[in-house]
């Protein structure tokens, strides 16, 4: 309710060109169809390439920028296809989520699941140990066991992972795991934006 009166108030500006009405229009970035890639075993889709606007969007995400986030989970919403039933959202640290004011992961995967209507969002992960951002890529590739599963209704459930954006997709491997752990099927991913890392190492 909040929002949508701050909506009225501030309506959402485009980040790029600065036209009214929505964080990300179209004209600036076009719908387009999902890129796809395999990824320690997860079907990763993703919106776009993590570059240009794409890139704007994630870092204003990370920002805190809550018009940025309908945005995008509106446009994830509308690339779920009819598998992706039960949606999780990976979540960020506590110092993030305050400084932020709303979890990214978590936040995109209940709009993503509002916007698409058929879909839930359900938060059965948390973070266990630290963060991701600021580590190399090798160091990303060997990091476990930094989340774990939670709830007791995942056995036989089959979820979809979202996420802002997949670079070596060692996250998504790791949440994957912890909810395995707990009885889930984890197949898939849908992320905002892919970068090219995860063709290294034959990851595709």
């Amino acid at each position: 309710m909040l929002e949508r009166a701050l909506d009225l108030l501030f309506p959402p500006r485009c980040i790029c060109c600065h036209a009214s009405g929505s964080a990300l229009c179209l004209r600036c970035a076009p719908v387009r169809a999902p890129l796809r890639r395999l990824v320690f075993g997860i079907e990763v889709r993703a919106l776009a390439p993590y570059d240009g606007v794409w890139r704007r969007a994630v870092l204003a995400l990370k920002d805190g920028r809550r018009d940025v986030a309908a945005t995008l989970g509106e446009r994830l919403g509308a690339a779920l296809r009819a598998e992706d039933r039960h949606l999780v959202g990976i979540p960020t640290s506590f110092s993030r989520r305050i400084r932020r004011g709303f979890d990214g992961g978590e936040r995109l995967a209940y709009l993503a699941a509002e916007s698409g209507e058929r879909a839930t969002s359900r938060s059965l992960l948390f973070v266990a140990r630290d963060r991701q951002r600021g580590r190399s890529r090798a160091e990303r590739l060997v990091a476990r066991d930094r989340f774990r599963g939670a709830g007791e209704m995942l056995v036989g459930t089959s979820v979809t992972l979202v996420d802002d954006v997949c670079t070596t997709g060692a996250t998504l491997a790791d949440a994957a795991r912890a909810l395995r752990a707990r009885g889930a099927i984890v197949e898939r991913a849908i992320v905002v934006a892919l970068t090219d890392l995860g063709r290294k190492r034959g990851e595709r």
